[in-house]
């Protein structure tokens, strides 16, 4: 098995998030997603899994989930599921995870990658960023948006702008779930190896 050298690590953004009007929102974090988006990032060996909110009251609900899966009880009945969450951290906003993951790979910030469906351009597929993180080892942070997409401010930021992932459909209907989202592109990117 071919070793992974580049250091992947994946943003789950709630704000600053789009709702379907247009505005700049805050949306809920779910307990499927912080199960789910985990289980993937530990398969495909991702970092960290930042849970990205600002709202202090989400960050005490996800704390309390995360813990519930560090006492010895739930650990014993389900150890799988105590490793996979072992990846998750929540943050505040996405400078604080970026700060994060400067400090940990010695001052170098991550090349900042953006993923969605409704974007007006794009910089390459799935494929394309494999090859450059092949080149460049990174660090590298994958930020995946909820309810109707990152905010125009997180997009034009970003490093890179990755394409979609389309179906073959002919109608262009394209809502993937952003846990199908995340294991999709984790797998073009890190599968295979």
């Amino acid at each position: 098995m071919e070793k992974i050298n580049s250091k992947l690590y994946l943003g789950l953004v709630h704000y600053p998030i789009n709702n379907k009007r247009g505005n700049t929102v805050t949306t809920s974090v779910t307990n499927m997603d912080i199960h789910d988006i985990a289980r993937s990032c530990k398969s495909f060996g991702v970092e960290k899994y930042f849970i990205i909110t600002p709202l202090k009251i989400q960050h005490e609900l996800v704390s309390r989930i995360l813990g519930h899966w560090e006492e010895d009880k739930a650990a014993a009945y389900n150890p799988d599921r105590q490793n996979a969450l072992s990846v998750a951290q929540l943050s505040f906003s996405v400078e604080e995870a970026i700060a994060a993951i400067s400090v940990a790979n010695g001052g170098t910030p991550p090349i900042v990658v953006v993923t969605g469906a409704n974007f007006s351009s794009f910089d390459g597929a799935a494929s394309d960023l494999r090859q450059k993180m092949e080149i460049d080892k990174g660090p590298y942070l994958l930020l995946f948006g909820t309810g109707w997409g990152l905010h125009a401010s997180l997009i034009n930021q970003a490093d890179y702008r990755l394409r979609p992932i389309t179906g073959p459909v002919s109608d262009n209907y394209n809502h993937l779930s952003v846990r199908s989202a995340v294991a999709i592109y984790l797998d073009r990117l890190r599968g295979g190896l």
